[in-house]
């Protein structure tokens, strides 16, 4: 992690004459370059799972992409943006990420096993109305 990554100045900003610049190109260099860097648990049998390769894992995909969209605008907020990515972003997507039911639940730190998805059946036809319809009587 580069030192004072996570603050906020104008030199700092990338901020030019189509605004602020964003300071990780991808959503995976954000996760390697600062997030696991400055998010250190212990992942074992007992406290979490972590894949390897997450990025085989749609929702986990999706989550950090979040993840590092709100850290580049929250970073911008010199005053709360980091309390705010922290309480309201990183820490429960993480918790989710992580949780030992979710989407790395059948992967550990050394294997990946691909996920199932969740049991759906298709609903009736005309259950849904069409855009601009109304939806119940």
């Amino acid at each position: 992690m580069k030192p004072n990554a996570a603050t906020t100045s104008e030199a700092d900003t990338g901020a030019g004459q189509d605004g602020p610049q964003l300071l990780f190109g991808t959503s995976e260099r954000f996760l390697h370059e600062l997030l696991l860097p400055m998010y250190i648990r212990i992942i074992d049998s007992r406290n979490g799972t972590w894949c390897r390769k997450w990025f085989l894992h749609a929702e986990a995909l999706s989550r950090v992409d979040a993840l590092w969209r709100a850290w580049e605008h929250l970073r911008l907020d010199g005053k709360t943006g980091m309390s705010v990515w922290w309480k309201d972003h990183a820490d429960p997507h993480m918790a989710v990420l992580l949780n030992q039911k979710g989407p790395f639940h059948a992967c550990d730190l050394e294997r990946h096993k691909d996920p199932d998805s969740l049991p759906c059946d298709t609903a009736p036809p005309g259950w849904f109305p069409e855009e601009g319809g109304i939806p119940f009587p």
